[in-house]
């Protein structure tokens, strides 16, 4: 069986000395693969088809066959390494926390430890609707179950 450490040995590989990094790897029964990629800047097609094709050299399908989908790490994924919060300050996060409560934030600043947020309240002027923000407050990472980023159309 394939196993997740394998896959990420070789995406961290294949991802060094490069913006790039690892967010998630995932290898279901049946050796289902999923990887997700993330980037200081952006992650394009090109790097996945990069990171995919990097694997598919190093995995030898007559021994094991497997099913490898490579994608960045999209709008709807959670962050789920402290180094993506770096693309979010100034921005809105929605944040669960473990009772299971979900609030928008604006993302201040960020620790290994601690997330800085200001809570996002909705002030009403007629049909408007607009964000105000309260004061800067601290949460602790180990109290957050899901941090995602918020989408407003």
């Amino acid at each position: 069986m394939i196993t997740k450490e394998q896959i990420t040995t070789l995406v961290d590989e294949v991802l060094t000395g490069s913006d790039r990094f690892v967010v998630d790897v995932t290898v279901k029964s049946g050796n289902v693969i999923s990887v997700f990629i993330d980037a200081d800047s952006s992650v394009t097609i090109d790097n996945c088809v990069e990171v995919s094709r990097f694997i598919e050299n190093n995995l030898d399908r007559d021994i094991e066959d497997y099913e490898l989908s490579v994608s960045s790490a999209g709008i709807d994924h959670p962050l789920l390494q402290t180094r993506q919060y770096l693309k979010y300050i100034d921005k809105d996060l929605v944040i669960t926390n473990n009772s299971d409560i979900k609030k928008v934030f604006k993302l201040v600043s960020f620790t290994d430890t601690e997330l800085t947020v200001q809570e996002a309240c909705i002030k009403k002027s007629g049909r408007l609707k607009k964000f105000v923000y309260l004061e800067p407050t601290k949460l602790d990472l180990s109290q957050i179950k899901e941090i995602k980023p918020y989408i407003n159309f």
